[in-house]
């Protein structure tokens, strides 16, 4: 993915800078109908809550806690014109009792397959421990719908350039035997922002081109 220029870095920052929260739901019924969103979705203490604050700017837009579990409700953030961020239920959080384990299945189920204003899906995992059994029933999930699906290597400050080069290739040759199309994969650090302007340009066009499909 080629880089993109400060002045188109500024704008996509500001664009995100914009995100309010606007609703959490237990049941795919309870969302808002219209427009579209992007979805992230990862392990309990993936780093997704961290990824959607780095990416809009926000610190604590999306609440960040070190026990992991705690999303536990499907957010909501809207930044502008009838486009949303959604942040998913953390999941593989054995501690959790197995009756809530079992509603947030259903309803990350219920979303990836049937939630007709998904634009495309972030997947998040932490780079040191990539495609998890979970994270392959997600990328299960939401295959048969033919959306956009990015796969975010978090926490890649833990490992040297080395071990992040071996790790991208080894995700990347993996998932092109998983998904059709081919899901892009790239390395990220909400702790130093490394990968923050690919991570903005993708979910960027994917609501954009959502957009210009319903116009």
């Amino acid at each position: 993915m080629h880089a993109i220029s400060p002045a188109a870095d500024r704008s996509l920052a500001a664009r995100f800078n914009r995100a309010t929260f606007i609703a959490s739901a237990a049941a795919l019924g309870q969302l808002p109908a219209g427009g579209c969103e992007v979805a992230f979705v990862g392990r309990s203490n993936a780093g997704k809550s961290s990824a959607i604050n780095a990416l809009t700017g926000r610190r604590k837009l999306a609440f960040v806690s070190r026990q992991p579990g705690r999303t536990q409700l499907v957010n909501l953030f809207d930044v502008g014109a009838k486009q949303r961020l959604a942040d998913l239920p953390g999941y593989g959080y054995a501690k959790v009792a197995r009756e809530k384990q079992r509603e947030w299945t259903v309803l990350l189920e219920d979303y990836l397959q049937q939630r007709a204003e998904l634009a495309g899906l972030v997947i998040i995992m932490d780079i040191r421990h990539p495609l998890s059994p979970l994270d392959r029933l997600m990328i299960d999930w939401i295959n048969p719908r033919g959306l956009p699906l990015h796969l975010l290597l978090s926490k890649a400050d833990k490992l040297n350039r080395q071990q992040q080069a071996r790790t991208l290739a080894a995700v990347r040759a993996e998932v092109s035997r998983l998904t059709a199309p081919p899901a892009s994969v790239q390395i990220f650090s909400s702790t130093t922002g490394e990968g923050l302007d690919t991570l903005a340009t993708v979910v960027a066009g994917w609501l954009d081109g959502a957009v210009q499909r319903e116009d």
